[in-house]
């Protein structure tokens, strides 16, 4: 009777034996570019064997098989922190959670979910510069910090190229990696668009207020320009009015001036009459005043 429990006994221990996958360690190292898949291993607990008998599993063999998948676990989310550094780990524990510890689908999803906050973050940029009071949710605002670096979209050419390598090295095929390609490619277009508009409205802004200095140095220089008119509006009125004064001036000296000429013909000629009386009314002799 012992006999038969002992063969029995070892019977299921070689299908365990043979139907056990490899340890996590040994798949980690027969691929290094595709993605591990962990997949939870299927045990019969109960082997049966060609008589209507059966045998139970015992608990040592129990703890043996949840420490095989504890330790799977462990090496798939390690496998995705190395992945995506800068996502949460219970983010991360609870995306492997989710896909029943399938690492493919895991990375697929934690993938789309970065892609997809990258676009959010993106569009939320872009929209910034047009309509700066936007209201942005707390989903929104949690999902491009566990997805982007802390500072948003890259700032140069290195990182960008850096994001564009980490994607393509989390692809799992030729289709996902064209997907992805075709993603950061459009966040990179809205990226340089919202760039450009920035920098458009900070040049427009430049020019706006060079244009404004201009005009202000235009007005304060036709206030001068005026005032001098003004001036001079001033002065050639008084220039007028002393010229006239001044023509007036000499047409009466003219006039005096012929009076005087006049005059003085007259005095000449009264000279001379009074020369022509005194000389035929003279008479010779000494007579006396009265007589005459």
């Amino acid at each position: 009777m012992s006999a038969i429990v002992c063969g029995k006994r070892r019977s299921f221990f070689e299908e365990i034996s043979a139907t056990s996958p490899p340890s996590s360690s040994k798949r980690l190292r027969c691929s290094s570019t595709s993605p591990i898949r962990f997949s939870p291993t299927n045990i019969n607990p109960f082997s049966h064997s060609s008589s209507s008998s059966s045998t139970f599993v015992l608990p040592s063999d129990n703890n043996n098989l949840n420490n095989n998948n504890s330790v799977a676990a462990s090496a798939a989310l390690d496998h995705l922190i190395s992945i995506f550094p800068g996502m949460d780990k219970e983010l991360l524990e609870r995306a492997l959670l989710e896909c029943g510890d399938d690492l493919d689908s895991a990375i697929k999803s934690l993938n789309e979910l970065r892609l997809g906050s990258v676009e959010i973050n993106s569009g939320s940029t872009a929209e910034r510069a047009d309509l700066p009071s936007q209201e942005v949710t707390p989903e929104d605002d949690a999902s491009a910090q566990h997805s982007l670096p802390q500072d948003g979209l890259p700032k140069n050419c290195s990182e960008w190229v850096e994001l564009f390598v980490r994607e393509m090295t989390s692809a799992s095929s030729v289709d996902d990696a064209k997907a992805r390609a075709s993603r950061l490619l459009e966040v990179l277009e809205k990226s340089i668009r919202s760039h450009a508009s920035m920098e458009a409205t900070g040049n427009s802004q430049k020019e706006y207020a060079m244009l404004k200095q201009q005009l202000e140095t235009l007005i304060r220089e036709n206030t001068i320009l005026k005032r001098a008119v003004s001036i001079q509006h001033e002065r050639q009125k008084e220039y007028d009015g002393t010229t006239q004064e001044l023509q007036q001036l000499k047409q009466l000296v003219a006039q005096y001036q012929e009076q005087l000429r006049t005059l003085e013909v007259n005095n000449y000629a009264l000279t001379i009459h009074l020369r022509q009386a005194t000389q035929n009314n003279s008479i010779s002799g000494h007579f006396h005043p009265d007589v005459f």
